[in-house]
C-alpha cells in the first residue's frame, strides 16, 4: 500500500483579502440581477422554492419527472401523479385538489398532458439537444454570448459491453461533429487562450463508467483494463480533431479507479505532447486534499507537455455517498456539513491556484461566495476558468462574461429518458435548502452569504 504524505497545506489566506473577496461578489451579484430572468423561469424558480419547503411533496413530484418519459401517455402520467400525491402525508389543499383531478376521468387527460409538457419544459431547461448535431445552434448561442461549453453526453452506468461500445462511438462522433461546428464559429480570445497557450473550442465531458460495465472496487484492474481501450481511442480522437477530453467523476466506488486509469493513459508516449485533457476533483469528500495530492504527484511522472484542467466541484453525490455509508455503518467519505464542503473547496480553489506549472483551474460553483475567492486569489485571471451548469447557472454565466472572465457552461446532450438521472439530480440541488441559489431567492442578505464559512 502507498502511504502518502500529509497533503501540502493551502497557501496563507490573509485577512486583509477578504474585503476584495466581499467587493467581488457583489459585483457579480449585480451583473446576475442585470442579466434578469424571464417569466417562466422565473416561475420554475418559484417552484422549486416551495418545493424545497415539503420534503415528501418533493420526493413525489421527482419520481413522477423520473417515470414520466417512459408513460404510455397523458392518463398513464395521471394515474402516476395520483399515485404519488396520495403518498404524501399532511397534503395542502392544492396536492388534494391535483391528486382528485388525476383521478377523475373527465380531467385526467389534461392533467396528465400538463404534466408531460412540465416535465418536459424542465428538461429542456437543462438539455441542449437530443444529439450533438441538434446542440449546435445552442452551442454557437452560447459562444456568442461570450461562454464556451463542455457537452457532456447523457447516459448512466452500462452493462454489457455492447452499450459500452456504444457510448464511445456516440462519443467518437460527438467530437468529430463539435469539431466541424465549432470550425465556424467567431474568434473569442477570451475563451480560446490562457497564458499557456490556446484552449480548445470543442470539450466533451465522458463518463468511465459507461465506458466499461466492469466497475468492481474489490477488481479495479478488471474496469480500467475494459475501459482503457474506448478511452484511448476517444484520447486519440480529441487528439486529432484539437478537442479537449474531460473525464467525469462520479461516486466513490469508482473514483480510484477513474483516478489510476486516467494518469496511465496520459502518462503513454502517445498522448505526451496532447490531446488537452482533464479531471473531477470533488471537495466534499474528506480526503480531497490526499486525492489532489496523488493527482499531482500521478501528472508530474507523466511529464507531459499541455498542462492538466481540473474541474472543481463540491460534488454532486452527497445523498448516495451519505445513505450507503449509513446503511453499511461506514463514515461518510463526504462531509456532512455544507460549511465543511466549503472550507474544502476554498481550501483546494487556492492550491490549484498555485500549480500553474501543472494545472488549469477550473473553479465549477453556483457559489458568488466561492467564485469571487476563487478571484480573489488569482493571480492572473486569464489562467483561471469558471464553470457553471445549463439551466441553473446562466446568470452567473452572463456576469462572470461581462466582467471579461473565462467562463464554461456544462451542456448535457441526449434524449429525455437517458436524462432523468441527470434531471433529477440538477432538481435536488437546486432545491437544496443549504444551497446558495435556493438562499437567494429567499432574499437572504447578501453580505450574509458572502461570508468566509
Amino acid at each position: 500500500m502507498t502511504v502518502l504524505a500529509p497533503p501540502a497545506p493551502a497557501p496563507a489566506f490573509p485577512p486583509e483579502i477578504e474585503p476584495r473577496v466581499r467587493e467581488l461578489g457583489r459585483r457579480i451579484a449585480a451583473g446576475q440581477a442585470a442579466a434578469g430572468r424571464g417569466r417562466t423561469r422565473a416561475l420554475e424558480d418559484r417552484g422549486m422554492e416551495l418545493l424545497s419547503r415539503d420534503p415528501a411533496l418533493k420526493a413525489a413530484l421527482f419520481r413522477l419527472v423520473d417515470v414520466a418519459p417512459a408513460c404510455s401517455g397523458p392518463r398513464d402520467v395521471a394515474a402516476h401523479l395520483a399515485s404519488l400525491l396520495g403518498e404524501v402525508e399532511r397534503p395542502h389543499a392544492p396536492v388534494n385538489l391535483a391528486r382528485r383531478a388525476s383521478l377523475r376521468r373527465s380531467t385526467r387527460h389534461a392533467v396528465g398532458s400538463v404534466a408531460g409538457v412540465a416535465v418536459h419544459r424542465m428538461a429542456k431547461r437543462f438539455i441542449v439537444g437530443a444529439r450533438p448535431a441538434e446542440a449546435g445552434p445552442a452551442l454557437q448561442g452560447l459562444w456568442d454570448s461570450g461562454a464556451a461549453t463542455s457537452v457532456d453526453l447523457l447516459g448512466e452506468a452500462t452493462v454489457t459491453a455492447a452499450e459500452a461500445d456504444r457510448y464511445a462511438r456516440r462519443c467518437d462522433e460527438a467530437l468529430r461533429t463539435l469539431a466541424r461546428a465549432a470550425a465556424t464559429w467567431p474568434a473569442r480570445p477570451v475563451l480560446e487562450a490562457d497564458s499557456h497557450g490556446p484552449i480548445p473550442r470543442v470539450n466533451l465531458s465522458v463518463k468511465v463508467t459507461a465506458l466499461t460495465p466492469h466497475i468492481r472496487a474489490d477488481a479495479p484492474e478488471l474496469g480500467i483494463a475494459d475501459a482503457a481501450g474506448r478511452l484511448r481511442g476517444l484520447l486519440r480522437t480529441a487528439k486529432e480533431v484539437g478537442a479537449h477530453l474531460h473525464v467525469d467523476m462520479e461516486s466513490m466506488d469508482s473514483r480510484d479507479l477513474i483516478t489510476e486509469l486516467v494518469i496511465k493513459l496520459l502518462s503513454e508516449p502517445e498522448f505526451k505532447d496532447g490531446p488537452s485533457a482533464g479531471i473531477v476533483l470533488q471537495a466534499y469528500l474528506r480526503d480531497a486534499d490526499e486525492q489532489l495530492d496523488r493527482l499531482l504527484e500521478g501528472y508530474a511522472a507523466a511529464k507531459r507537455t499541455t498542462l492538466l484542467t481540473i474541474r472543481l466541484v463540491k460534488g454532486a453525490y452527497w445523498e448516495h455517498e451519505t445513505v450507503e455509508a449509513h446503511q453499511n455503518g461506514w463514515v461518510s467519505p463526504v462531509f456532512e456539513a455544507k460549511v465543511e464542503s466549503d472550507r474544502s473547496f476554498e481550501r483546494i480553489t487556492r492550491r490549484l491556484l498555485t500549480e500553474r506549472e501543472l494545472v488549469r483551474p477550473a473553479i465549477a460553483s453556483h457559489n458568488v461566495r466561492s467564485i469571487a475567492h476563487a478571484l480573489a486569489h488569482a493571480p492572473d485571471t486569464r489562467d483561471i476558468e469558471f464553470q457553471v451548469l445549463r439551466g441553473l447557472g446562466d446568470d452567473i454565466h452572463a456576469s462572470l462574461a461581462g466582467m471579461g472572465l473565462r467562463v464554461r457552461t456544462y451542456c448535457p446532450v441526449g434524449d429525455l429518458v437517458a436524462g432523468m438521472s441527470y434531471l433529477v439530480r440538477r432538481l435536488l440541488e437546486n432545491t437544496s435548502n443549504d444551497s446558495f441559489l435556493l438562499s437567494r431567492s429567499r432574499g437572504q442578505d447578501l453580505d450574509s452569504l458572502l461570508a468566509a464559512p
